[in-house]
């Protein structure tokens, strides 16, 4: 560790040459800098550097790397497993939001922290689409690098298999480009393997057209979820790929005081399509919501993880159904089955995203207000994980969960690619300095 005096000349000439802000305790608008989606994060970097272009990232690192800190990259924010560090450099990625769209080549440059909701504003006026995340505040980089499933997947395949190029400052402050052509394992280590390897500031993407596109969401009284969750499945196991969506239970203002029950369809097509293959949902009563499936707001106490499943008969609907009617109240929480397959499983196989050959994935959400339901609500998620095992397919969609220790990052990476990665970050990393998230360890 520097010396004192060291620390504060180098936080005076960072403060100088950095064309985004810095921020240190103490600072007006260091508390704000530091809060991210889920209010139980509460720590303290040691700087916040919010970079406005690659060069700061440069700076930033160099910085970081001269006074021996450790290294935390924020994107969108909202990831259990990365964020701010006690006593950490948090390069801050959030003033890096440039998205840019080539519809000649059906193909985007998204900046390091862009989120969802930028890539999708600048590519609809195009009649493209990315893959994207189910939430439109997460970051585009970490859902990506982390091989995040999102709400067109069955259709098109996951995210990270359009990745066709990523931009990345090393740990020795090196900008590196890793394509098919350039840098082929670091770039087969980024498909999945998460941001360990380095800052990733921009990435490209491939594009998909989506000239036509309809969605429905369908309220069910909560004693009807087996009923739903079986007419959800049939639906998904006759129709077509373009098919996709979730059956969950809710809570929160549009909840009411008790869980609510909600099928959201998706369709890559038009209304009249949607409304024939929905018709299994159509048959039950309900009632059709005008507005979009709400998402929990920022600032809230947070957690959730999820559960790979190869096969939904119906003793796992009844567990999922079982747990629902536990949803810990008052809060804004959400269990979840979301239809896997289609365009995912025929993707690639050779990256570090084990979660493919599942058929469903089960995604419990829990957001509360009172720290002393911190316990309650975060055993409902691991309890609501634990009724569907017996159905799992031992790995995970790791952008989905936190820090739930190493038998669980090795099933997010799939225990067969781990001796690859960890020689990939020995390579780009090996002082683990970015070792915070869901990181290997260089060999």
């Amino acid at each position: 560790m520097a010396s004192l005096s060291k620390a504060r000349a180098a936080l005076a000439v960072l403060r100088e040459d950095l064309a985004g802000d810095v921020f240190a305790p103490g600072d007006p608008g260091y508390d704000g800098a530091r809060a991210v989606f889920d209010a139980r994060i509460d720590r303290r970097p040691a700087v916040i550097a919010r970079c406005a272009d690659t060069a700061d990232v440069v700076r930033a690192v160099r910085f970081a790397r001269d006074l021996d800190l450790r290294i935390a990259v924020r994107g969108g924010g909202h990831g259990l497993a990365g964020g701010p560090v006690d006593g950490a450099l948090l390069v801050d990625l959030s003033r890096m939001r440039t998205v840019t769209v080539d519809p000649a080549d059906e193909a985007v440059r998204v900046a390091g922290g862009a989120t969802t909701r930028d890539l999708d504003r600048a590519s609809r006026p195009h009649g493209l689409v990315a893959t994207g995340c189910h939430v439109p505040g997460a970051g585009v980089a970490g859902f990506v690098l982390g091989g995040g499933t999102g709400r067109l997947d069955r259709a098109f395949g996951l995210a990270v298999d359009d990745l066709i190029a990523v931009e990345l400052v090393t740990a020795d402050t090196e900008r590196v480009h890793a394509s098919a052509d350039e840098n082929p394992e670091l770039f087969w280590a980024l498909h999945g393997g998460g941001g360990g390897f380095g800052v990733a500031t921009a990435l490209t993407l491939e594009l998909h057209e989506l000239p036509r596109y309809a969605v429905a969401l369908l309220r069910y009284p909560p004693q009807a979820g087996p009923d739903v969750v079986r007419a959800f499945r049939e639906v998904i196991r006759t129709g077509p790929d373009e098919v996709g969506g979730a059956v969950l239970y809710l809570t929160g203002a549009r909840a009411r005081s008790a869980p609510g029950c909600c099928a959201l369809l998706t369709y890559v097509g038009g209304e009249s399509g949607l409304r024939e293959l929905a018709g299994p949902l159509l048959a039950l009563p309900h009632e059709t919501e005008p507005d979009a499936l709400p998402y929990p707001p920022w600032g809230m106490r947070a957690h959730w993880s999820a559960q790979c499943l190869d096969a939904l008969p119906d003793a796992a609907v009844d567990a999922f159904c079982a747990r629902a009617a536990d949803l810990p109240v008052p809060g804004a929480h959400r269990l979840a089955l979301v239809p896997l397959g289609g365009a995912i499983a025929a993707g690639p196989r050779t990256y570090p995203v084990p979660y493919r050959d599942a058929s469903w994935l089960l995604h419990p959400f829990a957001g509360w207000a009172d720290p002393a339901d911190d316990e309650r609500a975060t055993a409902w998620v691991r309890d609501a994980c634990a009724d569907v095992r017996p159905w799992s397919t031992g790995a995970v969609c790791l952008g989905l969960v936190g820090d739930e220790g190493p038998e669980r990052l090795r099933a997010g990476l799939g225990a067969g690619n781990l001796l690859r990665l960890e020689k990939v970050k020995r390579r780009y990393d090996p002082d683990n300095v970015f070792r915070f998230g869901h990181t290997v360890e260089p060999v």
